[in-house]
């Protein structure tokens, strides 16, 4: 019997190591079909589909696969604007491509600089003299921008219009952190820094609000400027301030509202959008079904574009040309190694640090954040710096947003570039820590000290603060607060006196900011590249860009693959019906994420922020904080909303 036992523990031993074996080469060969480049051989002549399914974004952050499988929900697809604008760029010089086939039916929008940076590539296709044919259902303010630059609009017979403009609310907390017996200390610097504001006030102070308004009514004055000059005759009240009184005028038929204001064309499903387009970019060969037109999708297009085909995007790795490094810094900052899509501090400077010994040309940081932990930021600045004392140029270029934390990061730079739409400044400290010592005292929980001095067991977040504490933590974000205005006037060269002035945690725009001098010169990524070039000596063709990203996880992109793996070609074939109702309900998610991003940033007590709270918006972490929040305290609170 024992050896008829061995001769069984062996067999199944032989079998469990087949079946692993097994396994491994299918995840390795599955693996390998994701991972590998679409052939350029798949670019087809005719239409080049740009299916938006998802947003825009500066930077996209890394899908984590179990978080999303423990989720169950698909996570959101985002676009990085550069990708868009130069895969858009190089299909006008392609003579196989005849045409722009833009479908915002399942396009979620994007914050606005990288929103217009993809307007202005589709409006450089149309001059080319290609066509764009766009198609949408329920479109609001960020879809609006990108079809006001198409040759033709199509909206769905069940679609609308709906422009909201910029604005929205802030939630404050303070008399439900005083009902639940929680204590919110905060320390703030800053006469408009709002960062705090919601955990102990009950209402916006004036000055916050004179802020807020003030950038907001600039930003839908831009947003008006771009569609007004793509679409002149278009009557934009009618999809804004005067929607309600135009579609009671229509009988509730938006459609028709938005085509008889000439933000539409054309009225049609996307079967009759698509029969058009199979009169311009011709018959799909392959799909024999009615209206399937001939097109390429895009990261089929991006894959050829990368290997040199039909213009191709500039290289961006190797050669024998000097090379100018671009380091991406989106979302907020953090002292970690989170990232991409958020700034981990440890992570960018890393990358920094591995560049150094390059030989770089030139440094472009490309910023793209509402700040963080002063902390984060100031080991990124000082990660600059080191380039700075090598006589290496440092160029600073602003995405959507470059504030507090992002603006204590910009003071490295030799030249800071923005957009007029470019949200900064906020140059002001928070530090926020909570403490329980009400509600654990309504449950018969008492904190008794032993101290040999004031500040022995403190911060006790459970017992309470001593008045040594408050002063000390309030003389601390003081302090952090007077290094931060002595950065920006060494930076700008102006005094500290005028830096303050600037400061305070005042919100600016970007073309505010240019005539604080803030700010040098408003352009882009590109007019950045060009000026580190020319401070670097170098005149065109000498030089390549090198962009110093994180490589990505072979297992989790493996993963990630098989969730979004779905060509936008495929996707395209089963239309998905909205309504501009849908839509405007749709922000029902965003504003639960908003308070559970709030809790999250009360509660996690990271220490001192220089966070510019208005300027998060409506950014991507919040939706994954939603989906994602499995602490102890979120489940609380959805427990208490609930009741």
């Amino acid at each position: 019997m024992s050896f008829a036992g061995k001769v069984w523990r062996l067999l199944v031993g032989i079998k469990d190591a087949l079946a692993l074996l097994f396994l491994l080469l299918f995840f390795g060969v599955l693996f390998a079909a994701l991972s590998a480049r679409p052939s350029p051989a798949q670019v087809r002549e005719g239409a080049l589909l740009l299916k938006l399914d998802g947003q825009i974004v500066e930077e996209p952050a890394v899908i984590d696969p179990v978080q999303t499988l423990l989720s169950g929900t698909l996570p959101m697809q985002e676009y990085a604007a550069r990708d868009l604008t130069r895969a858009i760029d190089a299909a006008i010089a392609d003579d196989r491509i005849k045409a722009i086939a833009l479908d915002l039916s399942t396009f979620t929008g994007g914050p606005a600089v990288s929103v217009r940076e993809v307007a202005e590539a589709l409006a450089r296709f149309r001059a080319s003299e290609k066509p764009v044919i766009a198609y949408g259902v329920a479109m609001a303010d960020d879809a609006v921008l990108l079809a006001a630059q198409a040759s033709e609009v199509w909206l769905d017979p069940m679609g609308g219009v709906a422009v909201r403009g910029p604005g929205g609310s802030i939630l404050f907390y303070a008399d439900a952190l005083q009902r639940f017996g929680i204590t919110a200390h905060v320390y703030q610097v800053g006469t408009y820094k709002g960062t705090g504001e919601p955990f102990t006030n009950s209402a916006m102070s004036p000055a916050l609000r004179e802020n807020l308004e003030t950038y907001t009514a600039q930003m839908w004055e831009e947003f008006l400027s771009h569609v007004r000059r793509a679409r002149p005759d278009a009557n934009l009240d009618a999809v804004s301030t005067g929607l309600v009184a135009a579609a009671e005028q229509a009988g509730g038929d938006l459609a028709r509202v938005a085509l008889e204001a000439k933000l539409v064309d054309r009225l049609g499903t996307r079967e009759e959008w698509a029969m058009r387009l199979v009169e311009v970019a011709g018959k799909d060969r392959l799909d024999k079904r009615p209206g399937a037109f001939a097109a390429t999708d895009l990261d089929v297009w991006m894959a050829a574009s990368a290997q040199g085909e039909g213009g191709g995007l500039r290289s961006l790795t190797g050669g024998s040309k000097k090379a100018i490094g671009i380091i991406t810094i989106a979302g907020e900052i953090s002292d970690g190694n989170a990232g991409p899509g958020s700034a981990g501090a440890a992570r960018i400077t890393a990358l920094l640090e591995d560049a150094l010994d390059d030989d770089l040309a030139a440094l472009v940081v490309r910023i793209d954040s509402p700040g963080g932990t002063v902390t984060g930021s100031e080991t990124i600045r000082r990660a600059l710096m080191r380039y700075r004392q090598q006589d290496i140029p440092v160029v600073i270029s602003m995405g959507n947003m470059a504030a507090s934390g992002g603006y204590w990061i910009a003071t490295a730079g030799q030249r800071i570039f923005a957009e007029p739409e470019t949200l900064t400044g906020s140059i002001g400290v928070v530090l926020m820590v909570p403490s329980f010592e009400t509600i654990l005292g309504r449950y018969g929980v008492n904190a008794e000290s032993v101290r040999t001095t004031p500040l022995s067991g403190q911060p006790d977040i459970l017992g309470g603060f001593t008045p040594e504490t408050d002063a000390l933590l309030q003389s601390e974000t003081q302090a952090i607060y007077g290094r931060f205005v002595s950065l920006v006037a060494e930076a700008r060269g102006v005094s500290a006196a005028r830096a303050d002035e600037l400061a305070q945690g005042r919100i600016w725009t970007g073309g505010s900011a240019r005539q604080m001098g803030l700010v040098d010169q408003f352009g882009g990524l590109d007019a950045a590249i060009a000026w580190a070039a020319e401070q670097a000596g170098l005149a065109e063709g000498e030089w390549e860009e090198r962009f110093l990203a994180t490589p990505p996880d072979p297992f989790k992109a493996m993963l990630a693959g098989i969730l979004t793996g779905q060509s936008a070609h495929a996707r395209a074939e089963a239309p998905v019906l909205s309504s501009v109702s849908a839509l405007i309900a749709g922000q029902e998610q965003t504003t639960m994420a908003r308070v559970v991003a709030d809790m999250n940033r009360l509660m996690s007590s990271t220490g001192a922020q220089a966070l510019c709270l208005p300027c998060t918006g409506d950014a991507p972490a919040l939706r994954a904080n939603l989906h994602g929040g499995q602490a102890l305290w979120q489940r609380a609170l959805r427990s208490i909303l609930a009741e």
